[in-house]
């Protein structure tokens, strides 16, 4: 039969264990209502942002991976909405991380609106690196052209930034962007930084390779 000092220690141990799955249950519960917070506010944002005016613009030209021109207008084929990805080029492992990531879903995304990437490198850098990488998404080059800058997507210097704009294609032909985001790391499009949002030290000084 344990001791009284024994048994004292076991009611000490399972009391304390007790006020531990408490305090587990207390966070997972506002775990659980910060997340339904969240999705609400992101529903509350797709929703304001489905208030804008669309801003019309004009119909872009850029260079296709075959080095011919190709405008906006090419790039929804046969849809009426398209999504272009504004990518900073070779040079930034992160919108490299980024693009990474659409492959995978590229044929769900095709199925409801038309996909490209555009990026200021030329032609020839943007083969080299969709081949180096294993690529599939369609990329045009806005090397030499106002694209950037005009989708507010350039510093004042004339550096590219990364983001993602939605157009969509009216009657006549007629080419609105509806909405834009910029990229950063914590965002909706790169999923790697949600799974390290569950590790206990989160990325912990983690980037890209180029």
């Amino acid at each position: 039969m344990p001791s009284t000092a024994a048994r004292t220690v076991t009611k000490a141990a399972t009391k304390a264990a007790t006020k531990a799955a408490k305090a587990r249950k207390a966070i997972e519960r506002r775990i659980d209502r910060a997340e339904e917070d969240l999705l609400r506010s992101k529903a509350r944002l797709a929703a304001l942002r489905r208030r804008l005016r669309p801003v019309e613009v004009e119909d872009h030209e850029f260079r296709g991976t075959d080095g011919k021109p190709v405008r906006l207008s090419a790039l929804f084929g046969r849809k009426d909405d398209l999504i272009v990805v504004h990518h900073m080029g070779a040079r930034c492992p992160y919108c490299c991380l980024w693009a990474d990531g659409y492959d995978g879903v590229l044929r769900h995304i095709e199925e409801r609106t038309a996909f490209a990437v555009a990026s200021p490198d030329p032609v020839a850098t943007q083969r080299r690196l969709a081949k180096r990488r294993g690529w599939k998404f369609r990329m045009v080059s806005a090397a030499g052209t106002t694209f950037f800058r005009e989708m507010g997507f350039e510093s004042k210097e004339g550096r590219p930034w990364p983001g993602v704009s939605a157009f969509r294609r009216g009657p006549g032909g007629r080419i609105v962007r509806v909405a834009s985001r910029h990229f950063g790391p914590g965002d909706d499009f790169c999923s790697v930084w949600h799974f390290f949002d569950l590790l206990p030290d989160g990325a912990n000084g983690w980037e890209p390779r180029p």
